[in-house]
C-alpha cells in the first residue's frame, strides 16, 4: 500500500480593516507567513472620498492630481539627507533637472493663484493636497493663520481652494464661467 505524500498548508493572512472616523488612516491587520499577527497602516485617498460623495467635481479631483503629480516631480515631498562624501567642484548648488525645475515653476503659478502659501487655500492644498496629510492635521497644526481650525472649516477651505484650483489648471466647466462672468 502506497503512503500519501503529506503536503504542507501555507496560512492564509488573516486581513482585518478598521478604519477612523475622518476615513483618513487605515489599519489592516493580517498574518505574517508565519502566523504572526502585524498592523500595517495605509492612507485612505481623500481627494476619492470626497468625490464619491459629491463633495468635489471631477474638475476639481483633476487639478488635485495635477498639482500632486507636479509636487512629486518638483521634489517637494522628498526627505533630503546630506551626502556622506561632497564633491567639492560641485559647491552648494541645488542639482535639480529641467523637468524638476518646470514643475517647480508650475507649483510656484498655482501657489500664486491661491494666494500663496500664507493664504488658507495655498497652505490647505499644500499640505493636504502635496503633502498627502489629512484634513483633521492639517486643521489641528496649521490651521488658519497659525491657529487650529475645526475639521468642518477645514473642509469648506479645501473644497474652495481645488475649485480656484480647478479654474487655475482650466478644468471649469464653460457653464461654470458663464456664471462668473454674469
Amino acid at each position: 500500500m502506497a503512503r500519501r505524500k503529506r503536503t504542507s498548508v501555507t496560512p492564509q493572512p488573516i486581513v482585518a480593516c478598521t478604519s477612523r472616523p475622518d476615513g483618513a488612516l487605515e489599519a489592516v491587520y493580517e498574518a505574517d507567513p508565519e502566523g504572526r499577527p502585524v498592523v500595517h497602516h495605509r492612507t485612505v485617498d481623500t481627494l476619492g472620498i470626497m468625490l464619491r460623495a459629491g463633495t468635489i467635481t471631477q474638475g476639481m479631483h483633476d487639478a488635485a492630481r495635477d498639482f500632486q503629480a507636479q509636487f512629486t516631480i518638483a521634489c517637494y515631498d522628498t526627505l533630503v539627507c546630506m551626502r556622506f562624501q561632497r564633491d567639492p567642484s560641485r559647491g552648494n548648488r541645488a542639482e535639480l533637472t529641467e523637468t524638476q525645475i518646470d514643475a517647480r515653476r508650475r507649483i510656484s503659478a498655482a501657489m500664486d493663484a491661491l494666494g500663496g502659501l500664507g493664504s488658507p487655500a495655498g497652505s490647505c492644498v499644500w499640505h493636504v493636497v502635496g503633502l498627502q496629510r489629512s484634513i483633521r492635521e492639517w486643521a489641528m497644526r496649521q490651521g488658519w493663520g497659525g491657529r487650529p481650525i475645526g475639521e468642518k472649516p477645514a473642509q469648506g477651505v479645501l473644497i474652495a481652494a481645488l475649485g480656484v484650483l480647478a479654474r487655475h489648471y482650466g478644468y471649469a466647466r464653460s457653464s461654470e464661467n458663464n456664471i462668473l462672468r454674469a
